[in-house]
């Protein structure tokens, strides 16, 4: 791999600017374990406000704010709703089983996207023999459907659904800022329609790792003990939290290139007869016959895609690669489909 590689595997691979790291270099530190790091303090606010919620919890990851959030809503052997594509489901190594003993029961839809009438339909009160639901899980945008984000009628539509039912809901909000950015609704209307939110800053946003989990304050406490437990406390955490800050402030409103990169991609492949799933943010995945043989060939290629099935490759657009960029990978997709098919 050399120096001119393009890497679209995920937008997790971007890594902090000069200006990102200087902000980390001069942020200003405490415990955080012990509740006095004041740059912590100062992101957990600041995002607390944004979405309308009363509480924040700065954790290391998004798989940790989602198993958190998760085990906090829903008791053991009780009930959690989700899409059968969600991220806590498929690429998060059974946590919710593992850490939480929390029963999960499924909607299948091509984009990832809960129907409000079928999830009325599947909400259930617990008896003496089965367990009860307890709580909806959704994630906007939703990344194995594609980037797709969810409308925000449909989410209020959950809220009522769910609320009538004495039901909780959860949102893994890793790529909430592209949905802000492709559907232009404002922070807190996307916050009025959960009880938990996780909000992850080391993908689009560019930050070198870190989540705020956003929840009602008088369950913060609850939800410290359990990072704890988990071995998520940390201590001078406010380097990280320092990023965090600066993305949140500088990285949102560029996305929109992000967005627009990935539609470049898609027309490039789509010109060239691949079969291409309209993207709405930043996430382009295109079918192909044989997708580790067209990933091995990118990279010899120097452009790294994913692979996210036998017969599916994600390329995705980020702020570390420009419009130029964007082009020669899309054009060495499509390339390396032509080698397979030929066998040259």
């Amino acid at each position: 791999m050399t120096s001119q590689t393009i890497d679209l595997r995920s937008d997790t691979v971007t890594r902090p600017s000069g200006a990102m790291r200087a902000a980390m270099a001069a942020a200003e530190v405490g415990d955080d374990t012990l509740g006095d790091d004041p740059t912590v303090i100062r992101l957990e606010r600041m995002l607390a406000d944004a979405f309308g919620f009363t509480g924040a919890l700065f954790l290391p990851s998004g798989v940790m704010a989602n198993q958190l959030a998760l085990r906090l809503l829903v008791p053991p052997g009780q009930e959690l709703l989700a899409d059968a594509g969600a991220h806590f489901l498929l690429y998060e190594d059974g946590g919710v089983a593992w850490h939480g003993g929390i029963l999960t029961r499924t909607t299948v839809s091509e984009d990832g996207l809960i129907d409000p009438e079928v999830l009325a339909r599947m909400i259930r009160p617990a008896t003496a023999y089965g367990s009860g639901t307890r709580a909806v899980a959704v994630e906007n945008t939703h990344n194995a459907a594609g980037g797709v984000v969810y409308p925000l009628a449909a989410l209020e539509e959950i809220r009522r659904v769910t609320r009538e039912a004495g039901v909780t809901v959860h949102c893994d909000g890793a790529r909430i800022w592209n949905a802000h950015v492709a559907s232009g609704v404002p922070f807190e209307a996307y916050g009025a329609c959960f009880d938990t939110l996780s909000l992850c800053f080391s993908k689009g946003l560019g930050a070198p790792a870190g989540t705020v989990l956003l929840l009602d304050a008088d369950r913060v406490e609850e939800a410290r003990v359990m990072r704890h437990r988990m071995g998520g406390s940390m201590r001078q955490t406010g380097i990280l939290a320092a990023a965090a800050i600066h993305a949140f402030e500088h990285n949102i409103g560029r996305m929109a290139e992000d967005h627009a990169n990935a539609a470049l991609i898609a027309g490039l492949l789509r010109d060239g007869g691949l079969d291409v799933r309209e993207p709405q943010t930043n996430l382009v995945f295109v079918e192909v016959p044989d997708a580790a043989g067209v990933q091995e060939l990118c990279a010899a290629s120097g452009v790294r895609v994913s692979v996210m099935g036998p017969q599916t490759v994600r390329l995705v657009a980020h702020l570390d690669v420009d419009k130029q960029q964007c082009e020669r990978a899309a054009l060495t997709v499509a390339e390396a489909v032509a080698q397979l098919a030929t066998g040259n």
